[in-house]
């Protein structure tokens, strides 16, 4: 059975916002992801899923000096831990997750955050575990550069034990509240952690007991290779920027063996491919769709977008219908990087071509009527490439509408999605491993 998620970020396609029926005050409109909600949960996704950068996206430090490029239209958003329990209030069974990084923030805080998300939502809180792909955010958190790719990984897996280990410090049941007896909780059932480590050291426990799942369900999206390892050890479902069935079967593959190393059931690891659906009545209504979206890129935040993922090259000293150059290391997201590389080699697509396309988001492009775009889901579904899709629409609410409205009843028409929830938990609809 496919796995689904959306995921709504304001501005995600740096050109679908202009378009006559797109809701751009969608970035700070609490109304409209509210509505967004009802409708992944009318379609019965288990899922919504936000990002969170903190610090507003620009071109290049040592081009721009503390300058910014073009207006960009993914700078304005929520702090998505605010969101979630809003959420939480005008939902019943869809899950709720969220983006919290493991470089700028304190493991205590974050475990507590999403056992109380988990406890408000009544069990469907997920957290993504990030080290912040965007550098600029550094400099709101006290640093001149972005902490060493390497070194963030190694705080993060401490980071991830101490948060699980903090979830862990209730055992079930400890919680009693008993009146006649006098006992508000059972002392036998709570744990101190006690951790001391390289980066962190955290007494516990959390300040209430264990939460509806147990351990809310963990996120997390790295490709590169301290991410895989940090996946396959913790994670319960992994986003992947896979373009091609091929290599996303191996990434699948690859992160299944790394789990087995770990001790981990393979099976109990969901990898959920970014998918951009782009939906007409026909396919060539959504092929002009597509055309008309582009469009509205602007040059020059289409250029401006590309750099902080190109480890800062400046494009404008070359020829931007000239081929993409060889790109130097960076020290931001090794996925995007990654992934640039790779399309504009396959493709042979120029700078210029390479930045309008992943101005459209990064994310494998799901183009046709209802029906194609299911038969390109089914496929990548039915040759193991993946266990299901993080769906990011283009814009809000037409975007959000073609897919949970058109594409969803099509996949469930044929069987390989569900009609109806079957659990009241997160983890019951992703089908991971429960704790409790």
């Amino acid at each position: 059975m496919m796995r689904l998620a959306l995921f709504l970020f304001p501005g995600q396609h740096l050109g679908a916002w202009r378009l006559p029926d797109a809701i751009p005050e969608l970035d700070v409109g609490i109304e409209h992801y509210v509505r967004a909600a009802k409708l992944a949960e009318e379609a019965r996704l288990d899922a919504i899923f936000f990002e969170d950068q903190a610090a507003i996206p620009r071109a290049n430090d040592l081009l721009r000096g503390d300058t910014y490029g073009a207006a960009h239209p993914r700078a304005i958003h929520f702090d998505p831990m605010m969101l979630l329990p809003a959420l939480a209030m005008h939902t019943t069974h869809l899950g709720l997750a969220a983006t919290s990084t493991a470089t700028f923030n304190e493991p205590y805080n974050v475990a507590r955050r999403f056992a109380s998300i988990d406890f408000i939502s009544n069990g469907r809180a997920g957290w993504n575990l990030v080290t912040s792909f965007n550098e600029n955010e550094a400099q709101n958190f006290g640093l001149d550069a972005h902490v060493e790719h390497g070194a963030r990984y190694e705080r993060a897996s401490e980071f991830i034990d101490v948060v699980t280990g903090l979830w862990d410090s209730w055992e079930d049941g400890a919680v009693l509240r008993d009146k006649e007896k006098g006992v508000y909780f059972d002392v036998a059932k709570m744990h101190f952690l006690q951790h001391e480590g390289k980066f962190f050291r955290v007494r516990g426990p959390l300040t209430m007991g264990r939460s509806p799942q147990g351990r809310p369900v963990i996120l997390q999206a790295g490709s590169s290779e301290p991410g895989r390892e940090l996946a396959a050890r913790t994670a319960d479902v992994v986003f992947t920027l896979q373009t091609e069935i091929s290599e996303s079967r191996a990434f699948r593959e690859d992160l299944r063996k790394r789990a087995v190393r770990f001790g981990r059931d393979p099976d109990k690891i969901k990898i959920l491919v970014g998918a951009t659906p782009i939906v007409g009545t026909t396919d060539e209504e959504a092929q002009e769709l597509r055309a008309r979206m582009r469009e509205l890129i602007p040059e020059d935040l289409a250029i401006s977008h590309l750099m902080p993922h190109s480890g800062g090259l400046d494009f404008r000293k070359y020829d931007l219908n000239g081929p993409l150059p060889d790109l130097p290391d960076t020290n931001a997201g090794k996925s995007h990087r990654g992934a640039i590389v790779a399309l504009a080699r396959r493709d042979n697509l120029s700078i210029l071509q390479t930045a309008r396309f992943f101005a459209e988001g990064s994310y494998l492009k799901l183009v046709g009527a209802p029906a194609t775009v299911a038969d390109r889901m089914q496929e990548w579904l039915d040759a193991d490439a993946c266990d299901g899709f993080l769906a990011v629409p283009t814009h809000f609410p037409t975007g959000v509408e073609a897919f949970t409205r058109l594409v969803v009843p099509e996949l469930q028409r044929r069987g390989i999605f569900r009609t109806e929830y079957s659990g009241k938990h997160l983890r019951d609809h992703l089908g991971v491993t429960t704790y409790t």
